[in-house]
């Protein structure tokens, strides 16, 4: 059974499993609620209603206007595609007999109405009129066996502690448990969703973000478990252009097609004007291009690419440049990782930069599982056959973050942005650390920010201080320019 719930089938394995127990489980407010409504009104028709049994003690009405600031609510289903009924009402009727009556009669609605999902909000309100936990494994199972016999998907939602996940006996006796919970992690406020159980599916393990908007529940699939795109491509043969005057020639003829490139550098080094030089170099050319920035929102993006002389905005109104922009107190790696997924699956992106990591694993404060993170996302994106440019900043004098700098050999070609000390004044310079499967330059060149971008100048000689991580010492550049140094070579 389809949930209607971006991506939660996905996650799933599928679905819900017709016929089923499924519990919903979590402390108050992280969206239990509103999912089994969503999937409610998402399946419920005209033959197989949906049937929502509600615990809460305040009427229907003010219940029910709570659902309609969600687009997924449709005030004309109710009664005859949608059911509310207050459970409340029943149990204390019931209280001399137990919870027999109570139990019958859902049973009987589900063998005459054949409802699609029948939903008890909240479960443990059942507790409170059952001995013992025997009685209740009982009463839970004889349900859960009636109801499966019609058909029917069984919800149970209740405030249930990560405790009482491991011993309450409605858990044992369940297909299905989706646990749900919300984080306060500074600068941002997470919910997620984890698969504890799901019998007969190969659900996707780990925490899922959830977001909840006017469209009600939306699922951001971990980006470790992301399988490769549908007909992935790998990596193709060949190289790109950087765009750069002189980086072409030390990465003799540009960077492998597909692969992955991180640049590091210190502040206002040109790591952006570098990646910018990158995606232009590739509109010039006709490819589609994304482009993710922390940073420079997307009309900050355009006013610096017009400072070297590029213009963005053709590139935007025809769709061949498309840009992302997260703010610092809405980044969220797996909201990230799913628009990405998204977007490149839904195009032929070519190329594609991340400016920066650095914000990426700072503001989103995960840096323990930003490796296996960033892994999940550059195997994806290498299978989709995207050429892909990330930044990262270092210290001004050149040793990375502790979480970047770790990060380096997960990708497939390494380029070194740097400041140096050249007489009295301060210039740049520039290396390749690594490049995967390809010969490179092996030398240090200077290189200079002008009004047309970034150029790569000449090679430095004698420089000393760089393995040591110590401020650079350049000697004036060697005369021998870059294009006499590659016909020698």
């Amino acid at each position: 059974m389809s949930t209607g719930v971006p991506h939660l089938d996905e996650v799933l394995g599928g679905g819900l499993p017709t016929g089923s127990l499924i519990v919903f489980a979590g402390a108050p407010g992280v969206g239990k609620s509103i999912l089994a409504q969503q999937i409610c009104f998402w399946n419920a028709t005209a033959e197989r209603k949906a049937i929502y049994y509600s615990s809460i003690s305040e009427r229907p009405e003010k219940f029910i206007s709570h659902l309609e600031t969600f687009d997924f609510f449709d005030r004309g289903a109710l009664a005859d595609k949608v059911e509310y009924i207050n459970l409340g009402e029943m149990l204390q009727d019931d209280q001399a007999g137990g919870l027999a009556a109570t139990m019958d009669e859902i049973v009987r609605k589900c063998v005459e109405e054949q409802p699609s999902v029948v939903v008890v909000d909240s479960a443990k309100a059942i507790r409170d009129f059952v001995g013992d936990d025997r009685s209740l494994r009982s009463s839970i199972y004889q349900l859960a066996a009636r109801t499966a016999h019609a058909g029917t998907t069984l919800i149970f939602v209740g405030e249930y502690s990560s405790d009482e996940i491991e011993s309450a006996p409605e858990f044992s006796l369940a297909d299905g448990i989706v646990e749900l919970a919300f984080e306060s992690n500074e600068p941002l406020d997470r919910r997620w969703l984890r698969i504890r159980k799901m019998r007969g599916l190969k659900h996707l393990d780990g925490k899922h973000a959830v977001r909840i908007n006017q469209t009600g529940i939306t699922l951001f699939i971990r980006a470790e478990t992301l399988e490769p795109p549908d007909g992935a491509l790998g990596q193709p043969e060949g190289k790109i252009s950087t765009g750069v005057l002189g980086l072409d020639e030390m990465t003799h003829g540009g960077l492998p097609k597909g692969g992955s490139t991180i640049v590091l550098g210190p502040s206002g080094c040109g790591k952006t004007a570098l990646a910018l030089q990158f995606v232009v170099k590739g509109l010039e050319t006709g490819e589609h291009c994304l482009y993710v920035t922390f940073q420079e929102n997307p009309y900050q993006l355009i006013r610096k690419a017009a400072s070297f002389g590029w213009d963005l905005e053709p590139y935007l109104a025809s769709g061949h440049l498309n840009t992302y922009h997260v703010g610092e107190g809405a980044l969220d790696l797996d909201v990230v990782a799913s628009f990405i997924r998204a977007h490149v699956a839904g195009r032929s992106v070519h190329r594609m930069v991340i400016d920066s990591l650095s914000e990426m694993v700072v503001v989103a404060r995960e840096s323990a599982r930003f490796p296996a993170y960033e892994r999940g996302l550059l195997g994806w994106l290498r299978a989709a056959g995207v050429s892909l440019l990330t930044t990262s900043e270092t210290s001004s004098l050149g040793p990375t973050a502790e979480a970047i700098g770790g990060l380096s050999f997960l990708y497939h070609n390494v380029v070194l942005l740097r400041y140096i000390a050249q007489e009295s004044e301060v210039g740049r310079a520039v290396a390749i650390l690594k490049m995967r499967d390809s010969d490179h330059d092996k030398g240090l060149w200077s290189f200079s920010i002008t009004d047309h971008g970034v150029e790569v100048n000449s090679k430095l000689a004698r420089v000393t201080g760089l393995l040591g991580w110590t401020a650079l010492i350049a000697e004036p550049p060697n005369p021998v320019d870059k294009n006499a140094e590659s016909a020698s070579g």
